[in-house]
């Protein structure tokens, strides 16, 4: 029986050898020359204004969340169809959670339904690029700008993509980005927080050094460093950045690769979803694609679970998405379940196929065709 994973971690073959570069230099910790080289990569190719390295999206999102000030009682709009960092890192700094609904036709969070959910005491709207593909930031950066918010677009699958031309994560305040062994581009855990309101620039500096003004005193402006302000330990080490900035060396070619292996999945399956056994990802004009994940809609939960033990009983390990935040254990037990009918859709019925650099064609046409195998029975 063929065996095909979900993800397999891609190697560019100079990984090993920037690490060993590293480590060779003495100095392992972070905020050293792969570090800037990471960083340095971003503002240059994206225009970002300024980037910091941290060792995950949740870390950068939790950097935000300090910068942005936020405080018990605030509240926090965002999408319930989202991973639990997105939320954890505005909990813990003792904020409510509101929860906006998706499209309907997209797990993107629907900017129609956020103006009824601003109260006083609102403070941020944190979105997510999902599957890597824009928010529609126009009209959220209108309202944002008529309610005096802040906006963080969690955009840690979207390396890479765009909206109407502009970089995700360079639109809002503040963006965050994931360099998991599930994205384009990875270090195995890795992420980055970009800021893009100069506000912000000389805390972010402190924050991310442990609440003290080191990097002040490394480039001279201070005698000494101390402790001035709350922060933790965000950089990640020297040998997480080298890992990366091999993989940034190779953008072009993994982006590439996983956009010809995306559009081979939606050709197809257009047939499928012309006869309305099956829903594909909607792309908007405004958004590009940047192929972090190909994923499938299914009529309904039952369906959706009838697929994937027929994908998984022939050796294809295929998976549903997020549940939603809206319905946790976590939530409910602290405030009232929200109704929210479009993110219960995609709960319930996204199917994720496997999507890999190193995935060959014949295994994707195998998968293809037991998709189709599927729905023809």
């Amino acid at each position: 029986m063929i065996d095909i994973p979900f993800n397999k971690p891609f190697l560019t073959g100079k990984e090993f050898q920037y690490m060993q570069q590293a480590i060779n230099s003495g100095k392992i910790s972070g905020n050293g020359i792969f570090t800037k080289k990471c960083q340095d990569f971003f503002q240059e190719n994206y225009g970002f204004k300024k980037c910091l390295m941290t060792t995950s999206c949740t870390d950068a999102l939790e950097m935000a969340a300090i910068l942005l000030d936020i405080k018990p009682g605030d509240e926090i709009i965002l999408p319930s169809f989202t991973f639990v960092s997105t939320a954890n890192a505005f909990v813990l700094r003792g904020a409510r959670m509101v929860f906006a609904d998706s499209y309907l036709d997209h797990p993107n969070i629907d900017p129609s339904k956020l103006e009824a959910l601003i109260s006083p005491k609102t403070k941020a709207i944190v979105l997510v690029h999902y599957a890597g593909m824009a928010c529609d930031m126009d009209p959220i950066l209108a309202i944002a700008e008529k309610y005096n918010l802040y906006i963080v677009e969690d955009a840690a699958m979207a390396i890479d993509s765009f909206y109407k031309g502009k970089p995700l994560g360079g639109i809002g305040h503040m963006g965050t980005f994931s360099f998991h062994e599930t994205k384009n581009i990875i270090s195995g855990e890795g992420g980055m927080l970009i800021i893009n309101d100069e506000e912000f620039f000389s805390r972010a500096d402190i924050i991310w050094e442990k609440g003290t003004n080191r990097k002040a005193f490394f480039q001279g402006e201070v005698d000494k460093y101390n402790w001035i302000d709350v922060g933790s330990s965000f950089l990640p080490s020297e040998i997480i950045s080298s890992f990366l900035y091999a993989q940034l060396e190779n953008l072009s070619r993994i982006q590439n690769t996983r956009k010809r292996l995306w559009k081979r999945y939606y050709d197809s399956f257009q047939k499928l979803q012309k006869e309305g056994k099956l829903e594909l990802p909607c792309i908007p004009d405004y958004a590009t694609n940047n192929a972090h994940l190909f994923y499938v809609v299914c009529e309904s939960l039952d369906m959706r679970t009838s697929l994937l033990e027929h994908l998984q009983k022939n050796g294809i390990l295929a998976i549903f998405h997020y549940l939603p935040l809206h319905k946790s254990p976590f939530i409910l037990s602290r405030q009232e379940e929200q109704f929210l009918p479009n993110c219960d859709k995609f709960s319930d019925c996204v199917l994720r196929l496997p999507l890999f650099f190193e995935l060959k064609d014949e295994e994707q046409d195998y998968i293809i065709e037991l998709v189709h195998s599927f729905f023809a029975s």
